[in-house]
């Protein structure tokens, strides 16, 4: 199998993201984490943009070992020679010149003929070659230029040194069957093509970055320019992640393969999001939240019984620990059973049935049901004492300048009682009103709550303990409205009371 160069532009291209601005030090960690990735080339920069864009690419040269370094340069003299002196400590150097091509490049930004465009190309390319024997030719909007002139510009900068010659989409403008079309082409119509690796460096301005550059490598190319997480002008450059696990996981169909360690995939994802303030989209391919996360009832159960019904790559290959299984309203029994077991609840046919109804009375007021979701719903519905009072209605009226009123309603047995009761707060009308309903009174001597998860609609923990007769009783309830967590710890209370003392 031929190998697929992967040249990464995440702190060239990437950078140009609107809002993106990377400091030297965190340039110099994203550049140790690409060569640790095991990227063929890192394009550290454009050193005649700036000052500090020099001092980044300088670095990276003199600490980065085993990537080839390379910087960014139009044609022009004075860009060449200042990324030249930009990249030279490194111990491998590539000079990557740049020229428009299209009609529309040269007649409004360039302003330039064809005859122009060529001589330029071919003396800049002579100039790079004297300062590195790694020189890279990109005729800027290759997609949409004449045929016949960007095969005379490829041959021409080749003969004049070229050892890639790079095919840039650079507007997103081509499909990907034209863009595959396009590289075999070059490939029949360019003489002296054999000199030269073909690269692709594609936009995603209509989404098909990836895919475009797919196509090319089917078609020939053997060097594919993307970023990491796909960030880069306007929407995005082809993404690294997308393009090195496409290859590696359909060998039957690419018959290619990169030299990326793909267990880097996710720490390199999540550092250049962090750095840049990228944040990537939860349904992003490869490296997004939701990637190797799995919602639906009927997904979980096949993936559970396995794995393949729903997983092409393993997490381990991208480097994370595990798939990810969300419980929510969606989720069936098999995954609440799964997730049971894994926190260490061994729970008979009728307590999963149990668990299974209020896991689902809660998933339909949370989206998300987290660890600590579940072990308060099986100590709460499942693993508690036999309860003589149970709450069946409440309703509360509270606010500034009202009394707090609270109507309750508890079954004893088969038996309602409802009762009213006003107090200082909803939470001690609440409590009155349970005492006039069962006919007891108890004193409440502690009351906290707190939130299970950290989320807006967190399950609220209400704690409290009660003083009747001589002992003290802790009693406990869980929900996402913390008054009806208040009312359920109450009855909690008197529920262990009635059971240590009776009536």
């Amino acid at each position: 199998m031929e190998k697929v160069y992967i040249f990464d532009t995440t702190l060239r291209d990437g950078e140009q993201s609107c809002g993106v601005s990377l400091s030297i030090k965190e340039k110099l960690d994203i550049a140790r984490q690409l060569a640790n990735l095991g990227v063929d080339i890192i394009e550290a920069g454009f050193p005649i943009a700036s000052h500090g864009d020099f001092e980044a690419v300088q670095a990276i040269a003199e600490e980065i070992d085993g990537p080839v370094i390379a910087g960014l340069a139009r044609v022009l003299p004075e860009d060449i020679e200042r990324a030249a002196s930009a990249i030279k400590p490194a111990k491998r150097r590539r000079l990557h010149i740049f020229l428009a091509t299209s009609k529309i490049h040269m007649d409004y930004k360039l302003k330039k003929s064809k005859e122009e465009i060529l001589k330029m190309a071919v003396e800049g390319v002579k100039l790079a070659k004297s300062f590195t024997d790694d020189v890279e030719f990109s005729p800027e909007d290759a997609s949409r230029t004449e045929k016949s002139f960007l095969y005379e510009v490829l041959e021409a900068t080749i003969s004049a040194g070229a050892t890639t010659v790079n095919i840039p989409d650079t507007v997103g403008y081509a499909m990907p069957a034209e863009f595959g079309t396009l590289i075999a082409d070059i490939k029949r119509a360019v003489k002296n093509i054999g000199k030269a690796i073909i690269s692709v460096h594609c936009h995603n301005d209509l989404g098909m970055a990836v895919a475009n550059s797919l196509s090319a490598v089917m078609n020939g190319a053997r060097q594919v320019e993307c970023t990491m997480n796909g960030i880069g002008e306007r929407a995005g450059n082809a993404s690294l992640d997308e393009i090195v696990m496409a290859i590696k996981i359909r060998p039957d169909l690419f018959q290619l393969f990169t030299e990326v360690n793909t267990q880097h995939i996710y720490k390199t994802s999540k550092m250049v999001s962090g750095y840049t303030g990228m944040v990537v989209q939860p349904n992003k391919a490869v490296v997004g939240s939701n990637a190797l996360a799995h919602s639906s009832g009927i997904h979980q159960d096949g993936f559970l019984k396995e794995r393949t019904t729903y997983e092409i790559m393993r997490p381990e290959d991208i480097g994370l620990a595990e798939s990810k299984i969300v419980l929510t309203k969606l989720s069936g029994r098999h995954a609440l059973k799964k997730r049971l077991q894994d926190l260490g609840f061994s729970l008979t046919d009728e307590e999963l049935s149990c668990a299974f109804k209020a896991f689902k009375e809660l998933a339909d007021k949370k989206k998300e049901i987290f660890d600590a979701d579940i072990q308060a719903l099986i100590e709460d519905e499942v693993h508690i004492p036999p309860e003589r009072f149970k709450l069946d209605y409440l309703y509360v009226s509270c606010g500034t300048g009202t009394i707090p009123t609270a109507t309750i309603r508890i079954k004893d047995g088969e038996r309602l009682v409802q009762e009213v009761a006003w107090g200082n707060g909803p939470i001690d009308a609440i409590y009155l009103a349970i005492d006039k309903a069962i006919g007891i009174s108890s004193k409440l001597k502690d009351y906290s709550v707190s939130a299970l998860t950290g989320e807006k609609e967190a399950i609220g923990e209400v704690v409290v303990r009660i003083e009747r007769g001589v002992k003290e009783i802790t009693g406990r309830g869980i929900s996402t409205d913390i008054i009806e967590a208040s009312a359920k710890a109450y009855l909690s209370a008197i529920n262990r009371s009635v059971q240590n003392q009776g009536f």
